[in-house]
């Protein structure tokens, strides 16, 4: 009975050990999460985007983000690193950036704008042909583009979610996201790139996890997420304001994703999950965080399946929130809104779901 006792006693504290000492890429931060209010209003649920439908993308996956073509084509952004082209029920793929594509813009000549979050900002002409328009900043290439908005004169708005963990260094943006969302260390950034020129200028850093990025219809600011600290941003562009930063935004029920510049003044925004009630606790309690990164990945905190997506203007009211409460199509990312359709963005599955205006206005 002794040596059972004895035995058990050194896998407890080979256990203690473990949980204190093996290491983790992360070194969490102590923040004060603010209190979740949950979904009330104006985040209240609905049933309206029950009424999307999806697209069959095939063997295509994840369609992350979407843009409309100047041929009036969509194009979608996915998992397997390729753009496709969507017309009605017709699916063909476009381009093959490879990597992990994820935002993607039209620019003024037709072209597309990617930010791969394993190989930079990349340019895919009218043609299907590509190349890379900016792959390094200072020599160090960008580690984790995330999303972008391009301006009336060519500039290229796009966030970095994290110089510190890579998309591509740990197996993918969830991996990465997970991370970095953990640790909350502020290695995210807001930068201004010029093609004609090729400056890169870091417009803001200290971010958590800065994620959807937009600019207004009249180029006079930027709005962006920042995904970890469950708000959004405004930056000013206008010569009076410039650099002038608003909380547009703050304490929202969940993680914060793509936003994209819809029409009448909105913007839209995705939430790719709720928030997560053990992640806000020990929010204040970095070295907790610490042990939880330890344990098996099945008993670590999850993004819960949801599909919610919202509208904004740019005083930061609420014009549109819209919900499953099945989450038919989960882990939504942001929204494409043409003048008939929303096609909705997610980060899983094989169906680009749609929803027709004509339903919800």
């Amino acid at each position: 009975m002794k040596w059972v006792l004895k035995a058990g006693g050194a896998l407890l504290v080979l256990v203690l050990l473990y949980l204190s000492l093996w290491p983790v890429p992360i070194e969490p931060v102590a923040w004060q999460a603010p209190m979740d209010r949950g979904l009330v209003d104006p985040f209240a649920p609905n049933k309206l985007l029950q009424r999307a439908s999806g697209i069959d993308l095939g063997d295509f996956e994840g369609p992350e983000d979407a843009t409309l073509g100047h041929d009036k084509h969509i194009y979608v952004t996915t998992l397997n690193g390729d753009v496709l082209r969507v017309s009605g029920e017709t699916i063909e793929r476009f381009a093959s950036p490879g990597g992990r594509p994820l935002g993607i813009e039209t620019a003024s000549d037709g072209a597309l704008i990617v930010a791969n979050s394993y190989l930079g900002l990349q340019r895919i002409e009218t043609d299907g042909s590509m190349r890379t328009l900016l792959g390094s900043i200072d020599g160090e290439r960008p580690v984790y583009p995330n999303n972008l908005a391009i301006a009336n004169d060519g500039k290229i708005y796009f966030t970095e979610a994290s110089s510190k963990f890579g998309a591509e260094e740990y197996r993918g943006t969830y991996n990465a996201s997970v991370l970095d969302i953990m640790e909350h260390g502020g290695h995210g950034s807001v930068i201004e790139f010029n093609p004609a020129t090729g400056a890169a200028v870091t417009l803001l850093d200290g971010l958590n996890y800065p994620n959807g990025i937009a600019i207004s219809t009249d180029n006079r600011f930027l709005v962006f997420a920042e995904t970890s600290g469950y708000r959004v941003w405004k930056y000013w562009l206008t010569p009076d304001r410039r650099g002038e930063t608003e909380l547009l935004i703050d304490n929202l029920p969940g993680f914060p994703d793509n936003i994209k510049t819809g029409l009448q003044g909105r913007f839209w925004m995705g939430f790719a999950a709720p928030r997560n009630s053990l992640l806000d606790k020990l929010s204040d309690k970095p070295w907790l965080r610490k042990v939880v990164q330890r344990l098996p990945a099945a008993v670590r905190p999850q993004a819960v399946p949801s599909s919610h997506v919202i509208a904004f203007n740019g005083d930061g009211e609420i014009l549109m929130n819209l919900h499953d409460p099945r989450a038919r199509f989960p882990m939504l990312t942001g929204v494409l809104e043409t003048p008939q359709s929303l096609f909705l963005t997610t980060l899983v599955g094989h169906q680009l779901p749609v929803i027709e205006k004509s339903e919800l206005f």
